[in-house]
């Protein structure tokens, strides 16, 4: 009587839901970004992220054929990642929006300064590190550009590309620990690069670049 009961009152096993190829795809680099977030991409390991899916690591080469390839599309998707939350809000405009992009690319470093590091000084290379940082210092660059625009400010690329690599040292820089004195607030820090960025401006429009991009106002 008694294994009746327990029979009838034993739990069901959950069905297993079956993914679309793009859903398991975005699934396990999902994975892979949760765990690049507290080691190299080079230790992640594909039977973690296969047994966490809830596959084989033989069906995960479904998805991904190599070992970097899957690789690389986790360093792509942290690529992404930066943009995403970099991007100011849809109805930020001028320097609402630049002050928006500057504190939150701090923001972004300070909070994943290793992850950072690794993308921007080629230690992900052979995954496609390098191409991302590109990407998304382009479109952090367009951000700029946009919220400069709205404001009737046309400013050179090349001079806000110059600029954002100063931020992002800076940055670095002061979510190492080493800074020299007292270490400045977030607030403070933003208000620096926001100058920075004036002062810059400034200087190409008294002294324009000797090649192309330069601004017209």
């Amino acid at each position: 009587m008694l294994n009746s009961v327990n029979e009838q009152i034993s739990p069901v096993p959950a069905k297993r839901v079956r993914l679309t190829k793009d859903e398991r795809s975005r699934q396990l680099v999902i994975i892979g970004l949760k765990k690049l977030a507290y080691r190299p991409i080079q230790e992640v390991s594909l039977d973690e992220v296969a047994a966490e899916a809830g596959i084989s690591r033989a069906l995960l080469f479904h998805y991904f054929p190599t070992k970097a390839a899957y690789y690389e599309a986790v360093v792509h998707a942290a690529g992404r990642r930066v943009v995403h939350t970099v991007q100011p809000d849809a109805d930020a405009t001028g320097r609402e929006a630049l002050r928006q992009v500057i504190t939150r690319y701090i923001a972004r470093i300070a909070r994943r300064r290793e992850i950072y590091i690794a993308l921007v000084r080629g230690n992900l290379s052979d995954f496609g590190g390098a191409e991302a940082a590109d990407t998304w210092r382009g479109r952090v660059t367009d951000f700029v550009l946009d919220a400069l625009a709205d404001d009737g400010v046309n400013a050179s690329p090349v001079a806000i590309r110059g600029w954002l690599a100063y931020v992002e040292d800076l940055a670095l820089s002061w979510t190492s620990g080493e800074v020299d004195g007292e270490r400045p607030g977030r607030e403070e820090l933003v208000d620096h690069c926001e100058a920075a960025l004036d002062a810059l401006l400034a200087v190409n429009r008294t002294t324009p670049l000797p090649w192309g991009e330069n601004p017209t106002a």
